[in-house]
């Protein structure tokens, strides 16, 4: 069954609350829809990078989806973007996000945009770590 935009964006708000991300950039994803991409724990509005809203917008109609989150990593196998998303099978929810034993680590599930050589990109789970409202990739 196919899931509303404002079902959607309420499991990203409660998920976003659950990192204790900077509730900045709670807010203005809440009123504005605007998506947050980290470095190094430091947010920057997606929007500044053309080429990265335009990939987010493409996968949230390919898989009607809803991101809410990106963190931008250089790893050995290329230049990444983690897409934290809400799928549209609600049955998914529930898994999206997992705290691990360790403070402030997260299991999360993730669309992995591998910008240097897209045909690596894949669906799958990253581990998150949040500090200061902030998020980063760590494995």
């Amino acid at each position: 069954m196919k899931q509303s935009i404002e079902k959607k964006k309420a499991k990203a708000l409660q998920l976003m609350k659950q990192l204790d991300l900077c509730e900045d950039f709670v807010e203005m994803f809440k009123e504005k829809g605007i998506v947050t991409y980290f470095e190094q724990h430091i947010g920057y509005w997606a929007f500044q990078d053309e080429e990265l809203i335009a990939k987010i917008k493409a996968f949230e109609e390919k898989w009607n989806a809803l991101v809410f989150a990106v963190t931008h990593e250089y790893c050995e196998f290329g230049e990444c973007y983690s897409f934290l998303y809400i799928p549209d099978e609600k049955d998914e929810w529930d898994d999206m996000v997992q705290r691990t034993d360790e403070r402030n680590v997260f299991y999360a599930f993730a669309y992995v945009w591998n910008k240097d050589y897209e045909y690596d990109s894949e669906f799958g789970s990253i581990l998150v770590k949040t500090r200061f409202g902030g998020l980063r990739r760590v494995a």
